[in-house]
């Protein structure tokens, strides 16, 4: 990326790129900082024109590992991120039907880069754990799949998304990039056990296997009442 901001800049300035340097956002002659093209002006000179290029930039970044040992153990995550989130219910003793209204999602982020996104992924990842805890299944009997479209594969809506409160939680983690960590799999990983905690404490009732039906709930219902019947 150096060396094409550079030839895009000599062109620009009628000068050999080994003559130019670059700093700050900006590219100018060799000891005459004064005179300088700012980088948007010289990529975008680059970019729009008949026989324009793209300026692109490749890197990486491997954080500190301690690599697997011949028993497979070792430590192959440079950072971990820690959630909790809480789920307020409804839950219809009639149907079995469960609905979500309200999730507070606390993740810890490390340092939030950019905390509009942070919130976006959390708001993804809730989505997708709403559909764990409630919808999705693969139905296959005699090993044939039963449900292998969206028309039968249920997922949540934009309808069945309940309200959703994010609380970013930065720690500045030294072993992540600029102190950030990975918001991605944390987000969806408490939403459904979150679910079920909040459909035992609104009827008294453990659903211990996904998603949590309508069938299963009028069964552990019917369940409990035996029970505290024959008490």
């Amino acid at each position: 990326a150096k060396v094409q901001i550079l030839e895009g800049a000599a062109e620009n300035l009628g000068e050999k790129a080994e003559d130019l340097d670059m700093r700050e956002g900006k590219v100018f002659r060799k000891g005459e900082p004064e005179e300088s093209i700012p980088f948007e002006k010289m990529v975008r000179s680059k970019h729009f024109r008949p026989d324009g290029d793209i300026v692109l930039a490749r890197g990486w970044y491997e954080p500190p590992t301690e690599r697997q040992d011949k028993e497979f153990r070792g430590n192959i995550s440079a950072a971990y991120g820690f959630a909790t989130q809480a789920v307020e219910v409804e839950v219809d003793t009639q149907t079995g039907e469960v609905t979500v209204l309200k999730i507070a999602a606390a993740h810890d982020v490390g340092r939030a880069i950019n905390p509009m996104a942070v919130e976006g992924q959390i708001h993804g990842g809730v989505s997708m754990g709403l559909g764990y805890g409630l919808y999705e299944e693969l139905v296959v009997e005699e090993g044939r799949v039963l449900n292998p479209n969206f028309a039968d594969y249920a997922l949540p809506t934009a309808l069945d998304m309940p309200e959703i409160e994010t609380i970013i939680i930065e720690t500045d983690d030294p072993a992540g990039p600029f102190g950030a960590k990975g918001m991605a799999e944390p987000a969806c990983i408490p939403t459904a056990p979150a679910i079920a905690n909040a459909v035992y404490d609104a009827v008294g009732v453990r659903i211990k296997d996904l998603p949590i039906t309508p069938e299963k709930v009028l069964k552990a219902l019917k369940e409990k009442k035996e029970s505290e019947e024959e008490k």
